[in-house]
């Protein structure tokens, strides 16, 4: 009797590592990861003003997907919002629909700036499958300081005074009407 428990055990042990591996390293359990993203992504909050960092510098080139330049330095007095990420990170995926949003009603008043090092053919497929048309930058040159990150997605909001105001990481709702309503007060600054 011992020796049919032991063996169900095993079994069941079996299943649980193969559905974790499944998870783990197959579209499907990337699918998982971005869905569970999407779930658990909240809008993104202010960074308190007593806290908000200065950009260090605006000395930063960057090329976009039609291979011009764009100097940093011509955003200054501008609102930005970077975002760091890759075609390779869930969270990235998960919240690039509400990105897309945000943009669509503000990329002509809010300077947005999606910055990766992903390959650019990965990254033309990438946008064309989700039908996305968002401005995409490679960096030429090192990015500010304040402004670095290893964790992706990471996203900064840039007031007009070169002030982070929000820094996240992690999926976000971006088009929430918190972040709308904060990016209206921006603009009216």
């Amino acid at each position: 009797m011992k020796g049919v428990k032991l063996k169900k055990n095993w079994v069941v042990n079996l299943i649980f590592l193969a559905g974790i591996l499944i998870l783990l390293f197959t579209p499907i359990g990337f699918k998982v990861k971005v869905m569970a993203s999407k779930l658990m992504a909240t809008s993104a909050a202010m960074v308190k003003e007593g806290m908000q960092t200065p950009l260090d510098t605006y000395e930063w080139e960057l090329t976009d997907l039609k291979g011009e330049t764009l100097q940093f330095e011509s955003q200054k007095k501008n609102v930005v919002l970077l975002n760091y990420w890759a075609t390779w990170c869930p969270p990235c995926v998960a919240e690039m629909p509400t990105l897309q949003k945000l943009y669509d009603d503000y990329g002509d008043k809010v300077t947005f700036m999606f910055v990766t090092d992903d390959d650019r053919k990965k990254v033309d497929a990438f946008l064309e499958k989700r039908n996305l048309y968002l401005p995409v930058y490679y960096s030429n040159s090192p990015e500010p300081k304040v402004l670095s990150s290893k964790l992706l997605p990471t996203t900064y909001i840039i007031n007009k005074e070169g002030k982070i105001v929000v820094a996240e990481t992690g999926a976000a709702d971006w088009n929430s009407a918190q972040t709308r309503k904060l990016l209206d007060d921006l603009l009216m600054q």
